[in-house]
């Protein structure tokens, strides 16, 4: 992410921001030391939540805000003070930094270049974009800012589907985007496919997976949709939904089926990579991976999460009062959730299921259910060797459901 960090207190541009009156305090809060005297490790990870759309899609339950192009300076100068607030919970070299939202590339660009220029630099940078905000300005402007992958969101190639999904970018706008990202030097591009649509068939998945491999990205995130009750999206469309979730298992495996036999690594349930590349890179998203993994992260911006240790918290969602505490020199309102370690290790357990590698058990072995392993063996949709547990590829399948059978 550029070549170093801007002077404490100074944006990109050299503008001073609002130095917090209690960061010293703050810091040396992140520096806390846990009951059995061991230090906090510092995270390794970053989340840079972007709230900004030009639309919200009817199925979408993210922490977005439509517009407010007059908010997003005020806005990357608040992320910018929090990281100064919490500087002391990174370490000094980042693995990954991932800009979510929201639509970060629906961020006005100075902004955006801002923010990119003053984050620390990381091994991995990830931006998610919206296919119709990529042009050739962006493309450029990106890579030489220091992002490394690109995130698009495509969810389908089917122009009747996208309007049930009030997609703005069309098929075309998917592929020109992927173009403007290829021409500016990007050799890690991901997109995201969603299935279970209201309308969707068997072909027009097909057809999807198809037009998606056409463009050879390094990357597919391939997800169920998730229409959550009480969303208008679930009052539209609430039948059709019901009627898709039947034949989502068979979704799955076609999904999962198609890609694989494409050369793409089932690395993850959700998620695929090439395996050919012409470097030996893991393209593995190593930003998700970390959270699969288990390891600490901090989150910023309006509604992002952080864990660290044994704690985790969540910023408050409300614009207004994110900007209005950051400005007066303090930390946003946060729920604060204690982590005990049985709490940390059911997680570790259950988000490393979801992954082809097998789970060490190092750590774990009191949240699994003995009885439940030896059932799920039974069955053929686990396998437990060498202090290790690993699901089959029925097990993969059954997911979440085989994963619960193994905990208490």
């Amino acid at each position: 992410m550029g070549t170093g960090l801007h002077p404490p207190g100074k944006t990109a541009r050299g503008a001073a921001l609002h130095q917090p009156a209690d960061a010293p305090a703050a810091r040396e809060a992140a520096r806390r030391r846990l009951p059995e005297g061991r230090a906090l490790e510092p995270a390794r990870h970053l989340y840079v939540h972007l709230p900004f759309c030009a639309h919200r899609c009817g199925y979408c339950d993210f922490v977005t805000v439509v517009g407010r192009r007059d908010h997003h300076a005020a806005y990357v100068d608040a992320l910018l003070a929090e990281l100064e607030l919490e500087r002391a919970s990174l370490a000094a070299e980042l693995e990954t930094v991932f800009l979510g939202g929201g639509t970060p590339t629906f961020t006005a660009l100075p902004e955006l270049l801002r923010l990119l220029r003053a984050l620390p630099a990381a091994e991995e940078v990830t931006v998610e974009a919206n296919p119709e905000t990529v042009t050739a300005e962006v493309a450029s402007a990106l890579r030489a800012a220091g992002v490394t992958r690109v995130s698009l969101g495509a969810q389908s190639f089917q122009p009747r589907l996208l309007e049930v999904l009030d997609r703005v970018a069309g098929p075309d706008d998917v592929r020109r985007a992927v173009h403007h990202l290829r021409d500016a030097g990007f050799d890690n591009i991901s997109l995201d496919l969603v299935y279970g649509i209201p309308g969707q068939s068997a072909s027009d998945l097909d057809a999807d997976l198809g037009a998606a491999l056409e463009l050879q990205p390094e990357h597919l995130s391939c997800y169920e949709l998730e229409a959550k009750p009480g969303t208008r999206f679930t009052h539209a469309w609430g039948a059709e939904l019901a009627r898709q979730a039947e034949a989502l298992e068979g979704y799955f495996e076609r999904v999962v089926d198609r890609l694989t036999g494409s050369g793409y690594r089932w690395y993850e349930t959700a998620n695929f990579c090439r395996t050919d590349d012409a470097q030996g890179r893991d393209l593995r998203a190593r930003h998700n991976l970390a959270y699969w993994l288990g390891r600490d992260y901090l989150g910023l911006g309006i509604g992002a999460v952080s864990t660290i240790e044994n704690r985790r918290w969540r910023n408050t969602p409300r614009l207004g009062r994110y900007l209005a505490a950051l400005a007066a020199g303090r930390a946003p309102e946060r729920e604060v959730e204690p982590l005990d370690p049985g709490v940390r290790a059911r997680e570790r357990a259950l988000l490393g299921l979801r992954l082809d590698q097998p789970l060490s058990l190092a750590g774990l072995r009191f949240v699994l259910d003995e009885a439940g392993l030896a059932r799920m063996e039974r069955l053929g949709l686990a396998v437990h060797e060498h202090e290790t547990l690993a699901l089959t590829r029925r097990g993969r399948f059954l997911g979440g459901a085989v994963a619960a059978e193994l905990l208490i």
